[in-house]
């Protein structure tokens, strides 16, 4: 049996086990969200070696979400490097990933840029650097995944919002602190339509691959990244990818990882594989239920993990 047969057996055996007891909600708070059917699974691996494997809905695109952070973040080093932590930290919060506790004692700076805040302030950046950075933006995703038909999802950004009040009050908290430079409008519009990008299982393991192979395109070998750019964004993804359930995911994975309310995680075996899983339905931490245990079963079978 070759490694890729052994694998492609594993994923199925894996679609079974956690497709037979669904359990969680969609993110219904996102209308748009609210209207995908909640039995989808897909699951979808995609190796440093260039090889694919998937089941189930793994070629049906759906809302990344916050998933989209960790792009966010690499695109933004890219530009200013090692002084983004002059602005975002890179300690997990604790808390959930919309709060503005912390953002209020800590004096506007974001913990890490995997939960909103973060992200907001990363979506400053691009905005005060790059000409269009819409464009730019989904050029980057676009060239990381080999695909150009990648497209921002117009209604679910425009869903997002009309119901974004939370965000726009810990942007204007920040840019009372002075850590958001740009128009809040200009910042949440970018923020937004990148939490929309549709993608999927496949595109966002292949994605992610760069992410596994130290920084380097699977396909091509093209540097996007410098090894140690991406060593520490997988470390952010490690510490801070999972909301306030990084511990819980570490201790029961033990990859690095970013999920998203759409339902989709995204992680990486470094030096191995990417692996991207969807399932909308969420638990209180706002991670899909079954890709929490689909990746829990990946790691337990294979007896891969970085620990």
């Amino acid at each position: 049996m070759t490694e890729t047969t052994a694998l492609q057996d594993t994923l199925a055996s894996i679609h079974v086990a956690v497709t037979s007891d669904p359990t969680g909600e969609v993110a219904s708070y996102i209308p748009e969200m609210a209207c995908v059917n909640p039995d989808k699974f897909g699951m979808h691996v995609t190796t440093v070696g260039g090889n694919d494997v998937g089941v189930g809905n793994n070629n049906e695109r759906f809302s990344i979400q916050s998933i989209t952070k960790v792009l966010l973040l690499a695109r933004a080093k890219l530009e200013v490097g090692s002084e983004l932590k002059e602005r975002v930290g890179v300690e997990p919060s604790g808390d959930p990933f919309n709060s503005l506790v912390q953002l209020e004692y800590e004096r506007g700076i974001p913990r890490n840029p995997m939960i909103n805040a973060g992200a907001i302030v990363v979506c400053d950046v691009l905005v005060e650097l790059l000409d269009d950075p819409k464009s730019d933006y989904l050029s980057f995703v676009r060239k990381l995944a080999g695909c150009e038909t990648i497209e921002f999802d117009s209604s679910v950004a425009l869903s997002e919002l009309l119901c974004g009040y939370r965000n726009r009050a810990i942007i204007n908290l920040m840019k009372g602190f002075g850590n958001i430079r740009g128009d809040i409008d200009e910042v949440l519009d970018l923020y937004y339509h990148a939490c929309s990008i549709a993608m999927s299982c496949r595109e966002l393991a292949r994605t992610f691959s760069t992410f596994a192979n130290a920084g380097s395109l699977v396909e091509t070998g093209e540097r996007i990244l410098s090894p140690r750019r991406t060593k520490r964004i997988n470390a952010v993804m490690q510490t801070c990818g999972m909301y306030d359930e990084a511990g819980e995911f570490a201790f029961r994975v033990g990859l690095p990882a970013k999920s998203g309310v759409g339902g989709g995680i995204a992680a990486v075996d470094p030096g191995h594989y990417a692996v991207a899983v969807w399932s909308p339905r969420l638990n209180s931490k706002g991670n899909s239920v079954a890709g929490f245990r689909a990746l829990e079963l990946l790691t337990d079978q294979t007896g891969r993990s970085i620990f």
